[in-house]
């Protein structure tokens, strides 16, 4: 099946490039509400999941034996730049259950962020594992075993207790069997499972509903898509898609990136989530997808339209600010 261009950049008046990709859009309940594409293949996930991944965190009374609020909670479900604030945060986070860098396994790297690459030249020597961006989800695992009692050591492997947690978690939310043969390793080392994109979005769904889940777990989705979206800077970061669309719809949407095209987005006032993949990988296509796709569920004419719409059609311009092209959503995308 060949899925449908869904993102196109021109350059003049031609289409320079063209993004092929799916997107499924589901119900609390399972029901399908919007498919372009193929939405039964596997795709790993990547960070798009890591709400999902903070679970056992909530659930364990681990957040609230060590005094977590909504800005640590969005952090642990993050990919930030590896700002200030969020390494200071992600220290913090540590200090509480005992510990301190030495403890993540997620490895360190500079910033991605241009402007933030720049300020960590000069003022630090060299990146910690604090600095890379998966450093509040890892420092909220290590958080999560500490409170249980388990050895955090070794918390990325596949066979630690927390991440047999995670798994089941997981399993649960999307219906979809996980084990060795749909795993793989992400870029900060813990696995990461491949799944079909509409499973990813009913677990989201699941997630913003409570539909179909235990008190307990619905009650920790609850709060954690909420602490997302009331501190959204601490889920990426300045100038970052998955900030910009939560500061768009004050509230209103969640929304999380994934590495290699992959967005996930809930809006739980509506009771849908979302789950976009880019077939080439493109980060930039797939935040048009998601943006033009969550726009399709706000009234035109809204600011919120007006803003998600601006986010799926965005003008291109060169080293000297002269205009050259756009990148936009497809009719397919945005009918």
């Amino acid at each position: 099946m060949s899925n449908p261009v869904c993102v196109e950049v021109t350059r003049g008046n031609l289409v320079e490039s063209r993004h092929r990709g799916s997107v499924a859009v589901v119900d609390g309940d399972g029901k399908l509400v919007l498919s372009l594409g193929d939405i039964e293949r596997g795709v790993f996930p990547r960070s798009a999941c890591k709400a999902m991944q903070a679970l056992p965190l909530v659930e364990s009374g681990a957040a609230d034996a060590y005094c977590f609020g909504n800005k640590e909670l969005a952090l642990a479900c993050s990919s930030h730049n590896g700002e200030d604030a969020h390494v200071a945060l992600a220290a913090s986070m540590l200090a509480r259950a005992g510990r301190d860098v030495s403890a993540l396994e997620c490895g360190a790297h500079w910033s991605s962020d241009q402007k933030t690459l720049v300020h960590q030249a000069r003022t630090i020597d060299k990146p910690t594992a604090l600095h890379n961006n998966c450093s509040g989800k890892h420092s909220g695992f290590v958080c999560a075993c500490c409170h249980q009692g388990i050895d955090p050591k070794g918390y990325v492997g596949y066979d630690h207790p927390l991440q047999q947690q995670i798994r089941a978690t997981m399993q649960s939310l999307t219906g979809t069997p996980l084990g060795h043969d749909n795993c793989g390793t992400d870029g900060c080392s813990i696995p990461n499972y491949a799944v079909p994109l509409r499973s990813l979005a009913h677990g989201f769904a699941k997630m913003a509903t409570g539909n179909g889940l235990e008190p307990l777990r619905a009650k920790a989705s609850r709060r954690l898509f909420e602490a997302c979206m009331a501190e959204p800077f601490y889920v990426a970061g300045t100038g970052r898609a998955c900030t910009k669309l939560m500061q768009i719809a004050h509230g209103r949407i969640f929304a999380k990136t994934g590495a290699e095209g992959v967005f996930c987005a809930a809006i739980p006032e509506q009771g849908v989530a979302i789950a976009v993949k880019a077939d080439d990988g493109n980060g930039r296509a797939a935040e048009v997808m998601v943006a033009a796709t969550l726009a399709r569920f706000f009234e035109r004419g809204s600011d919120v339209h007006a803003g998600l719409t601006t986010m799926a059609n965005k003008a291109l311009s060169n080293w000297n600010g002269i205009h050259v092209g756009d990148i936009r959503a497809t009719a397919t995308l945005a009918a």
